[in-house]
């Protein structure tokens, strides 16, 4: 392959890395699926080679240019490598975590039409315990492990696949359909949102090859990530991460404490990021292991909203001089947007303000713009008014597989609607309110939610429902599971009127692969409907 600076296409970029002068190491929590038996230790050149080893057990099943793949497996890195191992002989791969449902995997393949589907065994088996087929006639499948509940007859293993030929590169062209990847799916079937390299890896991904002062990383640095690799956002990482070449890069797939505290302590990294819930799991782990993070400088956040007790717990057990936190605000369909930066400093000198995090800073300039517009006519709100949020950026994903009018629904010219309510404020700075489904009238969701963080320190989790006609009902995940009337009274002081609590283990919660809340489904699970207050039309 012939390289531009910077690839375009998710197929050149292992090879791109292999051939670099300045490589990084990637260290995982276990073996690929892809390639299980190659230990958890991976150089750039022996991750090229896996990209090059799967590319050719995808063509020897079927997989042909033009294709789509539907990649099904349980949250790894090796997600990215087999979608640019199906690029690189140009099909067009699409990355679905397995912590979706069965139901919700049944619908995006159908909309799919995979010529092959990779699948994990517990994607198959869950859907075989649901009484549903996940792929159709004429599909073949790969099992990514022993077959079992679930697998066709004909499905394929890796072994089956054993010593095929690797295919001839054809790289589609930059502006063209080049990476599937899923929204969250907080309201219901993820999306299925087409990039091509220009909006992905010309876009998406820009930010994250500039050497920003404290931000980016250096060869000395080790950058550790705990996120969904089914979502774009593992994508960028990778580039940014092969563009800047730290020392190590940490791959944590499985986000329990227990996994984190292993690969922390043995790594030690100088920056890591997780979904926002991931950390908020991992407070406990803060508490009781501080040490293991002592070496962490950035701390990032990414996929959802943060809460103040959650960066205030992890930039306080950093030992460096002057940890960062930052936080970014975005969408699968056009990327990062926003970002702002937590210090001790400021998290103290706001201590009694459970909107700071709220705060989602300026759009990146030169990458972006935003405007705050009224819901019902689309015209631009005063300054500290709440509306939606449209962003204008060269990264806007093509298309939504099978859904091109709900895509077309959210485009208005050059602007995208982000389906979330904001502010904006002095200098163009924005705040986050809520997204637009789950608006509750007169308050920020958001905002109780950090509030009651806050003030129940025994609290693990909290979500706020709005509920059409009626008071907003808290559900809580308390450590122990029981909450007492003294200490609800004094956690509501001053705030509105609310519902008695709700109390949910946190284990039985309905979560994304992001670890965001299904509210619908938590609506409907705890409250019997699933009806809310925001008409969902941007959802």
């Amino acid at each position: 392959m012939s390289y531009r600076k910077h690839p375009l296409n998710i197929a050149e970029l292992f090879e791109w890395h292999a051939q670099a002068k300045q490589q990084t190491v990637a260290y995982l929590d276990r073996p690929f699926d892809i390639a299980p038996d190659q230990g958890t230790r991976f150089d750039a050149g022996q991750l090229a080679h896996t990209v090059r080893d799967f590319s050719a057990r995808l063509y020897a099943a079927g997989a042909r240019a033009g294709d789509r793949v539907a990649i099904v497996k349980n949250n790894h890195l090796d997600m990215t490598l087999a979608a640019a191992a199906a690029a690189r002989f140009g099909a067009i791969p699409a990355t679905i975590a397995g912590a979706n449902t069965p139901e919700n995997h049944r619908a995006m393949i159908a909309k799919l039409k995979p010529s092959v589907l990779v699948v994990s065994p517990t994607a198959l088996a869950a859907a075989a315990r649901a009484g549903i087929e996940l792929s159709d006639p004429g599909t073949k499948v790969i099992v990514l492990g022993e077959l079992g509940d679930g697998a066709p007859k004909d499905a394929l293993t890796l072994s089956d696949l054993d010593g095929a030929d690797a295919p001839p590169t054809r790289l589609r062209a930059p502006h063209e359909s080049m990476l599937i990847m899923h929204s969250s799916g907080t309201t219901g079937v993820p999306k299925l949102v087409v990039h091509s390299g220009n909006s992905l890896l010309g876009g998406v991904a820009r930010m994250e090859r500039i050497r920003f002062p404290v931000l980016a990383s250096k060869h000395r640095d080790v950058a550790a990530t705990s996120v969904s690799f089914a979502h774009g956002r593992i994508v960028s990482w990778v580039m940014g991460q092969f563009v800047l070449a730290p020392k190590k890069i940490v791959i944590i797939s499985q986000h329990d404490p227990e996994v984190a505290e292993r690969m922390i302590e043995e790594h030690r990294p100088t920056s890591l990021e997780a979904c926002p819930n991931i950390f908020q799991r991992w407070e406990e782990l803060a508490y009781q292991r501080p040490e293991i993070f002592r070496q962490v400088r950035l701390f990032v956040g990414t996929f959802d909203a943060i809460h103040p007790r959650t960066v205030r717990t992890f930039l306080n057990v950093s030992k460096r001089r002057f940890p960062v936190w930052l936080q970014g605000w975005g969408q699968s369909e056009v990327g990062p947007v926003c970002f702002t930066l937590f210090t001790r400093g400021r998290m103290r000198k706001i201590s009694d303000d459970a909107s700071v995090t709220s705060d989602i800073g300026w759009p990146s300039p030169g990458f972006n713009k935003v405007k705050v517009v009224d819901i019902e006519t689309g015209r631009r709100v005063a300054k500290g008014e709440p509306g939606l949020m449209m962003v204008a950026t060269k990264a806007q994903c093509l298309d939504y597989v099978g859904e091109s009018d709900r895509h077309a629904e959210k485009v208005d010219g050059q602007w995208w609607n982000t389906g979330d309510v904001g502010e904006m404020h002095a200098l163009g700075r924005l705040k986050l309110v809520d997204r637009e489904v789950d608006i509750i009238p007169g308050t920020s969701g958001i905002e109780l939610e950090s509030i009651l963080l806050d003030r129940l320190p025994r609290a693990s989790d909290v979500t706020v429902l709005g509920l059409p006609g009626e008071l907003p009902v808290p559900v809580l995940s308390m450590v122990d599971d029981k909450l007492d009337p003294q200490e609800w009274a004094a956690a509501t002081a001053g705030l509105p009127p609310m519902a008695e609590p709700k109390l949910v283990p946190w284990d039985e919660v309905p979560r994304t692969a992001t670890w965001k809340v299904r509210r619908l489904d938590l609506r409907e699970q705890v409250l019997g409907s699933k009806e809310a207050i925001g008409s969902g039309r941007w959802t």
